[in-house]
């Protein structure tokens, strides 16, 4: 099969696939397989699979990565259709009821990944095989589908009474629930020891004095090796032993208890420590497995259920089918309540398996609209715009005009106080009786800008002014426009475009508004010395465009977001480049972005990450270039939303070397001598139950009344959804949401029948040089804005 590259959509290339026992392994070629050079191993049981007959492709979601492959024959397409189908089944009822052995297939070692060749494997080629199966036998009637058994009342009314698979689930409950306790105090140990460990003894101060001579000496050196010896980083001891993708921060979520009062010295029995963390790991392997365990159990029994009720008559069943329903929702109850961890297990956890183990999805061609052609990405499409060479205009009188305005107070118009405001009125709502699955699994590989979400999933801020969000480090160009040297002012515009993803380490759980078709913001931030618009200049597809001035700079861009839904995670991919030039040194940096993607949209903790590569070009001086990589995880590079980098000259020959991570700092240099370029500021008190927000990201939407007169009435901060939300009015956010969108889809209708086309009041389209579609300031913005006031100007009522 074809299989496209882990790095965002770099192109398709040939792989060599092996389907054993539900296990996707691929390699370059079949002799590599023969060998044992295995690239890597698809879990097809625990993964989303979704597929695309006329593109002929299937997508694997498995939490972590994202796998698309192609098939160029029908023939053999329906192939891998069929054998993926009956491999799932089998996998899923190897789960259930071996968990432990289900566990090392997870997640396997580096080792066992890459040496041990497939043995026994069923190999599709690309002729169809026959359709029998060695396994098929071992899985008995009453642990398989519905459907697999013979057809009958009185065989439904013996499956509706059969309840192995739930008490099954309650035994797993019971010995999780013991092994926790142990695991508990197993970490009551190692915090005792590691405080010993790094707490001075006065004894041993007082021997250090006292003794003297060869014995102390002696005595010292046996201290320091115990010391080094039990000291070793408790992540690298856990790494051969991965406890599950969805929650990498386990340890830092179970609640310790009261400390034991007496425990040995570790100085003395320098094993313990390790003895203890070889303990926790196999303990806590045993808990996951038995939680997966619990949780496949309920999914195929649900998946058993579902199927019933639309295969079957149940008119005479009713009482069956109440007691099963209690009993699965009394078994998730007690997955939750049992379970003595504080945030791990969260409401949304009860979703983890059970909605997708024994799902397999047929994606849809047409999704919610007419328009469905723009949903669906064309499979040679760049989703990574080519650099514009293209150059702009002179704006060496812009700096002085901005500058002046803002300090002789022209922009502002009293609207800016000593200080803004530091928190918002409400915290973030509770979302976690919103069932996902419901809203999404029918637009899995499908763009969600279309998809209508519940307003509890949003943020109180849109994506017009998340866009000024990535401004929120604007100093970092202030210090560029002041450095004369090239390659170090390189390396600060560097820094800028890794700032701009700090924001989002605390985002993952909700989602900007989208803009309406001709909405605007505007931001003036004297404190920061720029002034800043954005307008929504396109709706299908949606395209935000935005224009930063400064005495130091101008900022720039125009961005189109698609937003993929793979079945557990979900991809944002930006089209579009952002632009700064300076005009001191005359300097036109542009860059692209990189693709985002959230993981466990559906259970467990969700978390973000950032991956591809950016490639920054002056296209005023070719002196230097600077590209940036945003490392993707896997399980081989346990270093989360790393950032490697470095600047070359005109020979490619490399002057600096950047590295660090993306919510963290940027460094520039070798280890350990290296100089921090940039660092992300404190967040506020309580962010984590106020959507995450910075302290730059909570001032964003305030609207202050000295403004209201002085704003267009398209401005997002007027959205009385996204006030509601703020204020924490659900019920009203909720209605204000659909009468709005109700009201865009009209004027759309109107547009449509009329054959107008919607012009965008303060951005024009532009083709660069490279025959891209680009949108750019008009420069009318603050003019109007001036005189005679937008007030006076006739604007779209949204």
């Amino acid at each position: 099969m074809l299989k496209k590259r882990k790095w965002p959509l770099k192109g398709w290339h040939k792989r060599f696939f092996v389907l054993d026992n539900g296990m996707l392994k691929y390699s370059k070629s079949p002799i590599d397989t023969q060998k044992g050079k295995v690239h890597g191993s698809i879990d097809v049981g625990l993964s989303v699979m979704s597929i695309k007959k006329k593109a002929r492709r299937i997508d694997l979601d498995t939490e972590e990565h994202i796998y698309h492959l192609k098939v160029k024959s029908q023939d053999s397409f329906d192939a891998w259709v069929s054998k993926l189908r009956h491999h799932r089944l089998y996998r899923q009822n190897e789960i259930v009821r071996s968990p432990r052995d289900a566990s090392f297939h997870i997640f396997p070692s580096t080792s066992t990944t890459e040496s041990s060749p497939a043995t026994n494997a069923t190999v599709l080629e690309t002729k169809v095989s026959q359709n029998n199966f060695p396994w098929q036998p071992s899985i008995p009637c009453s642990s398989s589908l519905p459907e697999t058994c013979t057809s009958g009342q009185s065989k439904v009314v013996a499956w509706l009474q059969e309840s192995e698979e739930m008490d099954k689930c309650a035994e797993d409950l019971a010995h999780c629930q013991s092994n926790l306790v142990k695991l508990s105090k197993i970490l009551q140990n190692l915090e005792i020891l590691q405080r010993t460990q790094s707490a001075p003894s006065f004894t041993d101060m007082q021997e250090g004095t006292a003794l003297k001579g060869q014995f102390g000496t002696a005595r010292r050196r046996q201290r320091l090796a115990a010391a080094v010896a039990t000291t070793v980083p408790f992540s690298a001891t856990m790494s051969p032993v991965r406890l599950h993708s969805s929650n990498p921060n386990l340890c830092a979520d179970i609640e310790f208890q009261t400390p034991p009062t007496h425990v040995s010295d570790p100085l003395e029995n320098p094993t313990d420590y390790i003895k203890l963390q070889e303990e926790f790991c196999l303990m806590a392997q045993k808990v996951h497995s038995l939680l997966k365990s619990a949780f496949n159990s309920i999914a195929i029994e649900k998946e058993k259920l579902k199927q019933m009720v639309t295969e079957h008559d149940f008119t005479g069943h009713n009482t069956q089918m109440i007691r099963l329903r209690q009993s699965l929702s009394q078994t998730g109850e007690q997955i939750h309540v049992s379970l003595p961890l504080s945030q791990q297990v969260s409401n949304e956890s009860r979703l983890s398996m059970s909605e997708s183990v024994s799902e397999f999805f047929d994606a849809q061609e047409v999704l919610l609209s007419a328009s469905s052609s723009e949903n669906e990405a064309s499979d040679d499409e760049s989703y990574i715009s080519d650099v514009s060479d293209n150059i702009s205009e002179d704006n060496t009188s812009v700096g002085d005009n901005i500058s002046r305005q803002i300090m002789n107070g022209e922009l502002t118009g009293g609207a800016f106080r000593n200080g803004r405001r530091t928190c918002l009125p409400t915290p973030s709502p509770d979302t976690s009786n919103i069932n996902l699955w419901n809203i999404l699994r029918n637009n899995i590989g499908k763009d969600l800008s279309k998809v209508s979400m519940p307003v509890e999933l949003n943020e109180p801020l849109n994506t017009l002014q998340h866009l000024c969000e990535e401004l929120e480090y604007s100093e970092l160009l202030d210090k560029a426009a002041e450095t004369d040297d090239p390659y170090e002012r390189m390396v600060l515009i560097a820094a800028f475009a890794t700032s701009g993803y700090a924001s989002t380490y605390y985002r993952a759980g909700s989602k900007p508004f989208n803009p309406l078709l001709g909405e605007t913001y505007e931001c003036i931030r004297e404190d920061k010395g720029f002034r800043f618009f954005s307008e929504q200049v396109s709706h299908h597809p949606p395209i935000s465009a935005c224009h930063c001035e400064s005495k130091n700079f101008v900022f720039w861009q125009d961005i189109r977001w698609k937003n993929k839904f793979w079945g557990k995670s979900m991809e944002i991919l930006p089209i579009g480049t952002l632009n700064v030039t300076l005009p001191k040194y005359g300097d036109c940096y542009v860059w692209n972005k990189v693709t985002t993607c959230i993981h466990n949209i559906l259970s467990g903790r969700r978390w973000i990450e950032h991956y591809g590569e950016i490639t920054i070009r002056n296209t005023k001086s070719s002196v230097c270039i600077c590209k940036l990589t945003f490392i993707k995880v896997n399980y081989w590079n346990s270093n989360v939303n790393e950032v490697q980098g470095v600047v070359m000259d005109q020979e490619g020959k490399v002057v600096h070397r950047l590295f660090g991570k993306w919510h963290e700092g940027l460094y520039c240099g070798i280890a350990p001598s290296a100089k921090c370029i940039w660092r992300p500021g404190s967040m506020p008190t309580n962010y984590e139950h106020y959507y995450g927000f910075t302290r730059f990201a909570i001032e964003l939407n305030e609207l202050d009344p000295a403004l209201k007169d002085l704003l267009p009435k398209t401005d997002a901060r007027f959205r009385p959804d996204q006030r509601h939300l703020e204020d924490g009015n659900l019920e009203a956010a909720a209605a204000e949401k659909q009468r709005i969108e109700e009201l865009q889809r009209c004027r759309r209708r109107y547009l449509e029948e009329n054959n107008m086309e919607h012009v965008p009041k303060f951005f024009k389209k532009v083709i660069e040089a490279n025959q891209r579609e680009a949108w750019v300031s008009n420069d009318t913005y603050w003019e109007l804005r001036k005189d005679p006031g937008f007030n006076k100007v006739e604007t779209l009522k949204l």
